[in-house]
């Protein structure tokens, strides 16, 4: 972004600010918006934008890769990291999103004490708060830490999906309903669908399912951020279910 200022002599400089790149078509969309239009079309533009206009710091939130897994998401995701290589680039991967996949809209309905789990259950995820990856974009952007670089972001521990149920129900008194898919559902889903949003959930669930750790702890030692873990998280969101009901 370019901004317009002044030098000590009232000579007019020009001076950029850093671009944070965060829009998805996943979850928050307007009519017409697609993977292929949001996640990489116009990702692709935003980072020709930048390069032509010579802005040198692209902060971009993306997600973690599992190369057994490709739908149009994943490719979208790589092709836009591609496309800002020749920046001042800083790639955010980010684990799953605690406020997204631990939320009813994904079949973890913690108001009425149901859990949806993606694959056995049993394979650690390092579940992170999107207020958390937040603070790691403006850390680089702002402090110039971790330029040119691709940051892995996780939570503060690797949780089993069963562990997390089990939390919630210790924050909640009382005992979940759980329903599992299984990898060979997850499977046949993203093989046989033709809608492009459609495959990158079923992707994303056979990749939920196949778990995801992350060490944090060489990463806080230059970003020192204070992580939300899950029982935080859990805490915080069955307060107001519990006044409800």
């Amino acid at each position: 972004m370019l901004l317009a200022d002044t030098d000590a002599s009232g000579k007019r400089i020009r001076r950029y600010r850093p671009v944070i790149s965060t829009a998805s078509s996943t979850l928050l969309r307007q009519h017409g918006d697609s993977i292929e239009s949001v996640d990489l079309e116009r990702q692709l533009t935003l980072a020709n934008a930048a390069k032509a206009s010579g802005v040198k710091r692209f902060v971009y939130v993306s997600f973690r890769n599992d190369p057994t897994v490709r739908y149009p998401l994943t490719e979208a995701k790589r092709a836009v990291e591609r496309a800002i290589m020749d920046l001042d680039f800083t790639s955010i991967q980010a684990s799953w999103f605690m406020e997204v996949w631990l939320s009813p809209a994904l079949g973890f309905d913690f108001v009425h004490g149901k859990a949806r789990l993606y694959g056995s259950g049993s394979r650690p995820i390092s579940w992170v708060s999107y207020r958390d990856v937040a603070e790691f974009c403006i850390a680089p952007a702002l402090r110039g830490i971790a330029t040119r670089s691709v940051l892995a972001v996780g939570g503060p521990e690797a949780l089993t999906p069963a562990e997390v149920v089990g939390i919630f129900e210790e924050e909640s008194g009382r005992k979940f309903e759980v329903e599992t898919i299984s990898e060979e559902i997850l499977r046949n889903q993203l093989a046989s669908s033709n809608d492009s949003l459609e495959k990158s959930f079923a992707g994303l669930m056979l990749q939920y399912a196949h778990g995801d750790t992350i060490d944090m702890r060489s990463l806080l030692q230059s970003i020192p951020i204070r992580l939300t873990s899950v029982r935080q998280y859990a805490r915080a969101v069955l307060e107001p279910a519990q006044r409800v009901t």
